[in-house]
């Protein structure tokens, strides 16, 4: 099997360099894919409350066969749970629908970019959580650096993680840098720009897995232009999540540890950055976000 590379968060947690994600995959299609990604190897999945696929994530890593402590997992928070004693209940929602006692890393899912004293109240809720042992790491998505000053002003515990939108056509290298000031890792979502596929971000026409530089990269290594871009992040400090539900392209995207980029190439996949997001700005109001309830079960 694959050695995967591990990073080492806060309190000697140890997350891997790759994980799995399971955005948008239907609860009736996560099963499937959450065996065939542990059984390829995988062994940190991604999930989150707005996913809808908790439960189902849980019943993949039981019927894998995998010891609990063999398979890492994250979810979220929602915006519609936030508040103290809001995302204590939260967590309980998140670890029952798991079906585990333990959550190895909790986030916020989103800032409240008009209401931040209720980001505050969460993310306290979570240091609680932390310190009675019922999640192993903290963190947040999607929090900009003046967020994330915000909010150190005012907790205690530095964020773990913080999952933002980055592929090669946002590179996100303030964002980068201000993680890396406060030691927080950068964890990619879209991280081979999937999302530049079904949203338009202000480079219309342009996908990042159909781009010339990626075809011609990806060619001179006998790789796909997804491998290239994973390979891209993790050559340069970042864990990845990316998800699929073809079984082939599952296993193709954990098979980017046996080939190096060369400094030029990850220099070219750095100058696609068009400083444009697909996804919502975080430091806009989302009103949109708060039609999500999160059910119990």
């Amino acid at each position: 099997m694959t050695l995967v590379p591990e990073f080492t968060l806060p309190g000697d947690v140890k997350i891997p360099a790759i994980g799995f994600g399971v955005y948008q995959t239907p609860p009736e299609e996560t099963v499937a894919s959450v065996e065939r990604a542990l059984q390829v190897g995988y062994r940190h999945i991604d999930t989150a409350a707005a996913y809808g696929n908790e439960r189902q994530v849980g019943e993949a890593i039981r019927n894998s066969g995998l010891d609990r402590d063999d398979v890492f997992i994250e979810t979220k928070v929602w915006v519609t749970d936030y508040g103290y004693d809001e995302t204590l209940h939260a967590f309980s929602k998140a670890a029952g629908k798991l079906g585990v006692d333990t959550i190895d890393l909790l986030l916020l899912h989103q800032p409240i970019a008009d209401d931040f004293d209720r980001v505050v109240a969460a993310y306290t809720a979570l240091e609680k959580l932390l310190d009675e042992g019922a999640v192993r790491a903290i963190g947040v998505s999607n929090f900009t650096p003046a967020q994330l000053e915000k909010l150190d002003a005012a907790t205690k515990v530095t964020p773990a993680v913080n999952q933002v939108e980055l592929h090669p056509y946002f590179t996100q290298l303030e964002q980068r840098d201000a993680d890396a000031r406060r030691g927080i890792l950068t964890q990619a979502w879209s991280p081979i720009g999937g999302i530049t596929k079904y949203r338009d971000g202000g480079a219309p026409g342009r996908v990042a897995f159909e781009d010339p530089v990626l075809l011609d990269i990806a060619e001179a290594h006998g790789k796909t232009p997804a491998q290239v871009m994973l390979r891209w992040h993790l050559q340069q400090g970042r864990q990845v999540i990316p998800k699929s539900t073809n079984p082939g392209r599952i296993a193709e995207n954990f098979e980017v540890f046996d080939f190096e980029l060369a400094v030029r190439e990850l220099t070219a996949i750095d100058d696609l950055d068009t400083g444009k997001r697909s996804g919502p700005d975080p430091e806009q109001p989302q009103p949109a976000f708060f039609e999500n309830e999160i059910p119990e079960a």
